[in-house]
């Protein structure tokens, strides 16, 4: 049962780590981020593969007859159409939230097993969900501020540039396009560990019984902090938002986050406070 769970986590880790790449690739264009989520996720469907190979022939029984045996094949179906997807065709859209999907099919089997089974190590995967949760929050939020940061530092750079002052203050901060850039990227990376943290919530709360509420004002808050950022990066692509603008608006998403983080925190029912 161990070895078990230990190969459950690495499917995790490694599909959590793929949907991440297809959503760089999707934002940015970024063939080596795609050919490395390609990769990550062949392993996970080799893996999967073998538990479903296992299932049928050794157990002799096929994984449609129960909810979370349907949920295996279910998450196990879409992991092989995105494949074929990611090959055959060029919609990285569809692949990217195909693989999301997936992976929150695969986590509410996974936690329906443990909590099915009853036993100690199983459970313990449940408890390991929420450190997930927890962590990939602390990480996303690592990432907007380092973000924040760099939109900071733009709009210095920016205004000492427009009033001609210290160069060598100047050369310190960086070229506004580095800058620039550099907070688009971060906001590239933040927003899908934000959103598969968010996933990993959702399942923690329905698989351990906790007391789960949808107007929560922290989880309201997260799913806002979520769409702002959403909102930044369809400006800065799809309305070609860059420069001082976004800068501008990166920094009140920031300021949100804060507010989400300190304030509604303290206020949610069931999420930590200070």
């Amino acid at each position: 049962m161990l070895e078990i769970k230990g190969v459950q986590e690495l499917i995790l880790i490694l599909y959590g780590i793929s949907v991440m790449g297809y959503f760089v690739d999707f934002i940015q264009n970024n063939r080596k981020a795609n050919v490395l989520a390609f990769w990550l996720l062949t392993m996970v469907w080799i893996l999967q593969t073998f538990f479903l190979l296992y299932q049928v022939f050794v157990k002799q029984n096929f994984p449609i007859l129960s909810i979370n045996d349907s949920l295996f094949f279910y998450a196990w179906v879409l992991i092989t159409f995105s494949l074929i997807i990611n090959r055959v065709f060029a919609v990285h859209f569809l692949v990217f939230f195909t693989n999301v999907f997936g992976f929150f099919i695969m986590l509410l089997n996974m936690a329906g097993n443990a909590t099915g089974n009853g036993s100690q190590i199983t459970i313990q995967l449940v408890g390991e969900i929420l450190i997930a949760h927890i962590t990939l929050a602390l990480i996303s939020y690592g990432f907007f501020t380092l973000s924040f940061i760099f939109s900071i530092m733009f709009l210095l750079q920016y205004k000492l540039l427009k009033n001609k002052q210290s160069y060598r203050l100047l050369k310190r901060f960086g070229d506004l396009e580095g800058l620039d850039r550099l907070s688009f990227q971060t906001v590239t990376f933040g927003v899908p560990s934000l959103l598969i943290s968010m996933i990993l919530g959702i399942v923690w709360a329905y698989s351990s019984g906790a007391e789960f509420y949808w107007y929560d004002i922290k989880i309201v808050g997260s799913f806002i902090v979520l769409i702002v950022y959403t909102i930044y990066l369809f400006l800065r692509l799809g309305k070609g938002y860059q420069g001082k603008k976004i800068s501008f608006i990166n920094s009140a998403a920031f300021l949100f986050l804060l507010i989400n983080f300190l304030l509604f925190s303290t206020l949610s029912s069931f999420h930590f406070s200070f």
